[in-house]
């Protein structure tokens, strides 16, 4: 038997809607095939299993074995034709392209005074709607028709074409440098996260400017603008310069706003650029309007006019409950916060396989944290160890090392000193291994490893020295990233003035958060 998650086939057939199945039958029965055919056959027994079982496909006999290849790949390129045709997945993008290759047709038919009047129309609508990459595909299959049917004068039309090429062609290739640096940076923000000391800062600093292409800012457009801003807020967030998050994330989401029709045609990155606000709005504690752009972004994803598909439901869950939980740990209200759990639990099921390991990963860091802030510690473990026993997660390796040290507080305060000295040894050997032991981790570890040389009357006293150890790290350019994870200040504060966890945060929001 195939896993079934691996079998592109089966996985396409399961991911489809009633409409899309309906529309596929409707599709094959205009192909004028009989109704018996086998690819629409083996459609029918695919869909009604819940498994792929290729030794049932064969006991079936609607095909040999030797057969199945080709007709699964048959089946495979029916859907997706049938896919395109749904006007649920047409949009401007798809509609230029579908007139490109009308033209293309037009001209090989030697139709070339056809095939030019469609290009016009479609070049005009391609760069109205960003769409430069296919702009530039346009001018230059006009370019091959001019020099076939001169249509006005040739000098004046070279020329015309000519130019619009160029400036095509470089906007492409500035937006081209703009996008892979942006990828770049994202790759090295899941693997190492944050910069880490000043070497860190040098090298992506350097790295960056070396790698940001020269433009003038009044010559790019909305696409050029978006990939700008993108690649400014990943070194922002690489170098923790959480003020410019916020800068590049809200250029970013104004860009959008500034131009509606751009929210529907690339509904992904209107997402994308909302999550990096709300992230930059928690990181620099700014509740209110974290609030009112949550509550925005879920208005627009609510509205009739934004795009509906899997993809964009599992993004919208993904950034919406991400941003709710951060709400929740500015404003110490973790017990409320609770509510959310079966909710994003739920979520992660009906999304599996449309979210990645990285970011489930990061869910239950953060439901660990909900119940660590309840008081909950046990339950706090249990989220933590799917973290910590997690083999295949490559990326992200401070998430890696914050859970386990939470991990270590969690099983103190839950009174499992049984398991502590384990712990810390493993947790020290996984920091060093990582390369990732800095001050705030030495410290805690430090703390933990001498408990049990502590008198139980002595022992808010060392609460009290930790405290002030720690405080001197709040605002370290390089240290502070560890206090984004874990709030261990306010937990020390709750052990010294001998109240929860939340309570804490709850009155110092009050005082800090706008």
């Amino acid at each position: 038997m195939t896993n079934s998650q691996k079998d592109t086939l089966f996985t396409l057939i399961k991911s489809l809607s009633k409409s899309e199945k309906r529309q596929f039958k409707l599709y094959v029965g205009r192909l004028g095939v009989n109704s018996d055919a086998k690819f629409l056959a083996l459609f029918n027994l695919l869909d009604k299993t819940d498994n792929y079982d290729e030794a049932a496909i064969l006991k079936s006999k609607i095909v040999k074995k030797q057969q199945l290849s080709n007709l699964k790949a048959h089946l495979y390129k029916q859907i997706l034709i049938s896919l395109r045709l749904n006007p649920a997945h047409q949009n401007i993008r798809t509609q230029i392209r579908e007139q490109l290759d009308f033209a293309t047709i037009l001209y090989h038919k030697g139709l070339y005074k056809q095939s030019l009047k469609i290009l016009d129309k479609a070049k005009t609508q391609a760069i109205e709607n960003e769409e430069k990459n296919i702009a530039y595909e346009i001018v230059e299959l006009e370019k091959v028709i001019e020099t076939q049917y001169i249509t006005r004068s040739i000098a004046g039309r070279a020329d015309e074409l000519a130019i619009q090429a160029k400036e095509l062609s470089t906007l492409n290739v500035i937006t081209s440098k703009l996008s892979n640096l942006s990828l770049q940076l994202y790759g090295i923000m899941l693997k190492t996260g944050y910069a880490k000391n000043d070497e860190e800062y040098k090298e992506v600093t350097n790295y960056f400017y070396s790698k940001l292409p020269k433009f003038a800012i009044e010559t790019l457009g909305f696409r050029e603008k978006f990939w700008l801003y993108n690649a400014y807020l990943w070194y922002s967030f690489l170098t923790q310069d959480f003020l410019s998050c916020y800068k590049y994330a809200s250029k970013w989401v104004n860009l959008f706003n500034e131009n509606e029709q751009l929210i529907y045609l690339n509904p992904v990155f209107y997402l994308k650029g909302n999550h990096y606000l709300l992230e930059s709005l928690f990181f620099i504690k700014y509740k209110s309007q974290m609030e009112e752009a949550l509550l925005t972004m879920e208005q627009v994803v609510q509205n009739d006019k934004f795009p509906k598909n899997d993809n964009i439901e599992s993004l919208s869950f993904l950034y919406t409950y991400n941003n709710k939980l951060n709400v929740h740990f500015l404003e110490g209200s973790f017990n409320e916060g609770l509510v959310l759990v079966d909710e994003v639990l739920n979520g992660l099921k009906k999304y599996k396989g449309k979210i990645d390991e990285h970011h489930i990963m990061v869910f239950y860091y953060k439901i660990g944290c909900l119940y660590f802030g309840n008081g909950d510690n046990r339950t706090c473990i249990t989220y933590l160890k799917k973290i910590i026993e997690n083999k295949n997660l490559k990326m992200r390796e401070d998430l890696m090392c914050f859970a386990r040290v939470l991990s270590l507080v969690a099983h103190y305060e839950a009174g499992m000193d049984y398991h502590l000295e384990v712990q810390l040894k493993s947790t020290y050997k996984f920091l060093l291994k990582m390369n990732d032991l800095h001050e705030v981790q030495k410290e805690m570890i430090k703390f933990l490893r001498n408990l049990g040389n502590i008198y139980p009357h002595e022992l808010k006293k060392e609460f009290v020295k930790l405290h002030q150890r720690l405080k001197s790290y709040e605002d370290h350019p390089y240290e502070k990233r560890a206090f984004l994870y874990l709030d261990i200040i306010s937990w020390l504060e709750s052990k010294i003035q001998n109240k929860p966890v939340a309570v804490i945060i709850k009155e110092k929001s009050k005082a800090f958060i706008r």
